[in-house]
């Protein structure tokens, strides 16, 4: 199976600079890079400065090209560093909805956990709705961070197109091994939601495990915080759904 995802500078030689690719790739860095408007996600911020970060461009967005690159990163994520996440970019179009948004997202989902050639790992539970659940794929857990162009308040959440963020969830177990260590990176994270974003930190962000917290309900931040959460699936790839593809045709 060919590697489509890049490391940065492999990006620059395989995309000229006028290209959707290029661009969207060029706003991602500066976003990652600024020193006079911190991003949020020091995690983030850490793996673009370490190159430990992987990229993957989708057009069109075909979910059984995300599945197999996906499978391949997770295959060989650790040797890209302890700050490894794969960031897959879409070609920009007409922004729709925060609801449109999120659809694609959770269809994503579950049209790759019908995909998955593994069996969901036996540590994590297959209802969503329970604290030690997060989403699954190729045995491995993942955090997914979805950001759109239809976010305006949250600009941690903002792109200018659809995009995925795939993090394993060995990456927050490496950097949040001690109480002291997790408490230190969350008030950073905090410190710096508060002047990036128009709308106050998400009440639904929380850490894994937690009893009154659930993973799934940060993948997708609404836009305030007067709304938000839920997820169509109580446990994902139970039924057959339509293609994202098709979908979008018939919206």
């Amino acid at each position: 199976m060919e590697r489509l995802f890049l490391r940065r500078d492999e990006v620059a030689s395989n995309y000229p600079v006028s290209s959707w690719q290029s661009v969207m790739f060029s706003e991602f860095e500066a976003q990652m890079s600024s020193e006079a408007r911190p991003f949020p996600c020091v995690f983030g911020v850490a793996g673009h400065r370490q190159d430990q970060l992987r990229y993957l461009f989708l057009d069109p967005y075909d979910v059984a090209v995300l599945g197999e690159q996906l499978a391949q990163y997770v295959s060989q994520s650790r040797s890209f560093g302890t700050n490894t996440s794969l960031i897959v970019f879409t070609r920009p179009r007409p922004v729709q909805t925060l609801d449109a948004y999120y659809r694609k997202l959770w269809l994503t989902l579950d049209q790759l956990a019908h995909l998955d050639k593994n069996p969901w790992p036996a540590e994590i539970p297959e209802q969503i709705d329970h604290p030690m659940w997060e989403f699954s794929f190729a045995g491995e857990p993942i955090f997914v961070v979805c950001t759109t162009p239809a976010h305006v308040m949250r600009q941690s959440r903002r792109s200018s197109a659809f995009m995925l963020t795939f993090q394993p969830r060995w990456v927050f177990e490496k950097i949040l091994g001690t109480e002291k260590a997790a408490n230190a990176a969350f008030a950073e994270v905090r410190k710096r939601l508060i002047p990036y974003d128009s709308a106050s930190p998400s009440p639904l962000l929380g850490r894994y495990g937690a009893a009154d917290g659930r993973e799934y309900l940060q993948y997708f931040l609404d836009d305030d915080n007067n709304s938000g959460g839920g997820c169509p699936f109580a446990k994902l790839a139970q039924n057959k759904t339509p293609s994202i593809e098709n979908k979008e045709q018939a919206a």
